[in-house]
């Protein structure tokens, strides 16, 4: 794949879905002398901060041609209020809801971030050995019933007979909470964001079942990125230059974090990691999400999609019943 490949690249509605990861944009920034700015509405403790802070200090942004503005919120809901009401020109979201959002009629696009999935954790000394082992058990889940890692492990367990969700109880709450549940032992296992899990894993808990291990089993491909870039259909195609400088940068700051030590010693005020320990974990964690550069298929993505309707219902995919064409940013042939 060479740099060309991003300067074809536009936005039409097809199913043919192509990752945007181009290592050579990290060696070969396109100057530009005037720099567009891309308004980012995150998280403002969110681990999205660690790849634009990577960005902006190295000039990645400015060497590709675009000025990132961070706009740092208190929520998810915050920062989507912000995007969907035009205070900010991209957000990171999930492409379930980029899905949902385009059957209802938005022209919002997907740019893939991260593959970062997370796993159902308990304490080791529980001894639990498989999923079914939690029957009659109480599990923390962060993301709410609609967390779609909650919603893989369900149709993993019914792959195997067991209804997860009747036959345990949930407990619901924010990532910190969980956490502290866990911690207690006010519940027997959990499933909670990745760099919640990456701490706790270096307090004793380890996996029961990987999401990334349900999902192969079930016959879909862990590797498709769950979270991404989301811009509005208009701005990118109004805007090429700057979403594919967007692109690079991305892409130049994540090879950066892929190989460089250093360059995670400089974040580490940021990351709020209590120990070395909590550290690499967090690092070990984001490394591991990085996006490799295959491209999506399209039939395991509408797969994958087909589940999260099926159990997610119109609460989690609103009129979407199968996946809409769009959703993924795409290049022209």
């Amino acid at each position: 794949m060479s740099e060309n490949w991003f300067t074809r690249t536009r936005l039409r509605p097809s199913r043919r879905m192509v990752l945007w990861m181009c290592p050579a944009a990290f060696a070969t920034p396109v100057w530009s002398a005037e720099a567009a700015t891309i308004r980012i509405a995150t998280l403002k403790f969110g681990t999205v901060n660690w790849e634009l802070d990577t960005i902006r200090h190295n000039g990645f942004d400015t060497g590709n041609g675009i000025t990132i503005d961070v706009l740092g919120l208190a929520g998810s809901s915050a920062a989507k209020i912000a995007f969907e009401g035009g205070s900010a020109d991209a957000l990171v979201a999930d492409w379930i809801w980029v899905a949902r959002q385009r059957a209802a009629g938005k022209d919002y696009v997907f740019i893939p971030y991260s593959r970062t999935v997370g796993s159902l954790i308990a304490a080791s000394d529980r001894g639990y050995e498989n999923i079914q082992d939690l029957r009659g058990k109480k599990i923390g889940i962060a993301g709410g019933p609609l967390d779609k890692n909650w919603l893989i492990l369900q149709a993993y367990a019914a792959s195997q007979g067991f209804d997860l969700k009747a036959e345990t109880e949930q407990v619901y709450g924010a990532p910190p909470l969980i956490s502290q549940q866990a911690l207690s032992g006010g519940v027997d296992a959990i499933i909670t964001y990745w760099h919640y899990e990456a701490k706790l894993r270096t307090k004793g808990f380890a996996p029961v079942m990987s999401v990334e291990d349900a999902a192969t089993q079930l016959g879909l491909a862990a590797e498709i990125p769950l979270l991404g870039y989301v811009l509005r259909g208009e701005f990118a195609r109004e805007n090429p230059a700057a979403v594919e400088g967007l692109i690079r940068a991305s892409r130049a700051a994540k090879t950066l974090l892929a190989q460089n030590d250093a360059a995670w010693d400089r974040l580490r005020p940021r990351m709020n990691a209590a120990d070395d320990a909590e550290f690499s974990a967090l690092k070990d964690g984001f490394r591991h999400g990085i996006p490799a550069t295959a491209p999506i298929d399209p039939a395991t993505a509408a797969a994958l999609f087909k589940i999260m309707a099926e159990l997610g219902g119109a609460k989690l995919v609103g009129d979407a019943e199968t996946l809409p064409d769009g959703v993924f940013y795409a290049a022209e042939e």
